[in-house]
């Protein structure tokens, strides 16, 4: 039944040992409350777009690290099938940004791969 099943809050430990599911629509987003309460386990992520979506910036040693950083996550990101939107902006400055577009909002598989990413390296600027 639609909107019944609430999403289990996770420690980033918890959600790097999942796999994102495949998504095709006809579940809810999660809600803000929930989202917020995952949040608060996530280091940097913070809620955009009234509380659809998730990102996390990073300001990368140069633009290669960006590169290099963006390359790692796409690899997870493939591997998982579930693609966030990679920014670099002023060559340095990297963002990501992560929701479940077949239902417009957040799912459990946004603060998956957030968990994931997290796990990777990144240089950044000392």
């Amino acid at each position: 039944m639609k909107g019944l099943h609430a999403m289990d809050i996770q420690t980033s430990d918890q959600l790097t040992q999942k796999k994102c599911k495949p998504c095709e629509g006809g579940v809810d987003a999660c809600s803000l409350n929930e989202a917020n309460d995952q949040l608060a386990k996530l280091d940097g992520w913070y809620l955009t777009h009234d509380g659809q979506r998730i990102r996390k910036d990073w300001t990368v040693k140069n633009f290669i690290a960006g590169m290099e950083f963006f390359n790692k996550v796409a690899e997870v990101a493939e591997s998982d099938g579930h693609h966030p939107d990679l920014h670099i902006v002023g060559y340095r400055n990297a963002s990501i940004e992560l929701w479940t577009h077949a239902i417009g909002g957040l799912s459990e598989n946004d603060f998956i791969l957030a968990a994931k990413i997290d796990a990777l390296p990144v240089e950044v600027k000392s």
